[in-house]
């Protein structure tokens, strides 16, 4: 297992403390937790599960985009 070394002010660590406690983890395991959830390269299973979910949306297949107006002109490069 890896370790690192974090140097933080005194008012982030107070943050890191009450978190940790309020949540029953060692600071190491809140705050492993926290890089696993924010530095992920994957949409939450709470995001996914919203996919179609939205029937008035105006893009879902099958729904007519007309009413969405023109296009502007694109700058070319």
């Amino acid at each position: 297992m890896a370790q690192i070394t974090l140097y933080l002010d005194d008012a982030t660590q107070a943050l890191v403390d009450q978190a940790a406690k309020a949540h029953g983890l060692s600071k190491s395991r809140w705050v492993a937790d926290i890089i696993r959830k924010y530095a992920a390269h994957e949409w939450p299973q709470e995001c996914l599960a919203l996919a179609g979910r939205f029937a008035d949306f105006p893009l879902r297949e099958g729904d007519s985009t007309a009413d969405l107006g023109t296009d502007v002109p694109r700058l070319g490069f």
